[in-house]
């Protein structure tokens, strides 16, 4: 019986690559706040051979960063809170608990994206970051990949209204105890929680994961 706990990373691949899918051909079908495509196009199949050609829309979306604010001294999160047009539906409504985020313009490093959208959506000027993971969160209908990261900070005087006018944000930044976040997310009814993206569930469950290493960090930076 084969140990599939060492299954090297390489194995997990699937057979197929990039080269594995023929666009046949790529229109824009909406341009607006966000860009919307149409591909006709085809692709290699598990079983031999290729698939009939179809069509799918894509929404075109880059990268993006998310930073949880960990207090690790005082175990306090920053959270912020605005309204957002795809949780209109939502029972608990469309303001939602989310980490700090903004998308990478061209040129733009993750890690000055990372501080530039802490200091406009929470008004706090970060340095160390430490990285989560990366992923896609929609790769179904969707080119984004996020970049989530954690960054220390001092909670105590945190909080209050921000986002830029000019681009409709109305933020407010949440201090909330760690312990809270946690039962909240496992508090949640018909399928509502508190906490209802995934960006901000994987940051406050990688935190849960590595509450000791980081307040062992916090505290090598402190005595330092």
């Amino acid at each position: 019986m084969s140990d599939k706990t060492n299954t090297p990373a390489a194995e997990l691949a699937p057979p197929f690559d990039g080269s594995a899918v023929e666009v046949l051909e790529r229109s824009e079908a909406f341009k607006g706040f966000f860009t919307m495509l149409r591909l006709r196009l085809r692709h290699r199949l598990y079983r031999g051979g290729w698939s009939a050609e179809f069509e799918r829309e894509l929404f075109v979306r880059g990268a993006a960063v998310g930073v949880l604010l960990y207090d690790p001294e005082r175990e306090l999160v920053a959270l912020t809170e605005q309204f957002r047009i795809g949780a209109l539906e939502r029972p608990g409504g469309p303001w939602c608990l989310e980490v700090v985020a903004g998308m990478v313009e061209a040129g733009e490093s993750l890690q000055s994206v990372a501080r530039r959208e802490v200091l406009e959506e929470a008004g706090l000027a970060v340095e160390e970051l430490h990285f989560i993971r990366s992923y896609m969160p929609s790769p179904g209908g969707s080119t984004e990949r996020l970049h989530l990261f954690c960054a220390f900070t001092n909670l105590s005087a945190a909080g209050g209204h921000f986002g830029l006018e000019h681009e409709n944000e109305d933020i407010r930044l949440r201090v909330l105890p760690l312990a809270a976040l946690v039962e909240a997310m496992d508090s949640g009814e018909a399928g509502y929680c508190a906490v209802d993206n995934a960006a901000t569930i994987i940051c406050l469950q990688w935190l849960q994961l590595n509450r000791a290493r980081l307040s062992g960090l916090a505290r090598e930076a402190s005595s330092g």
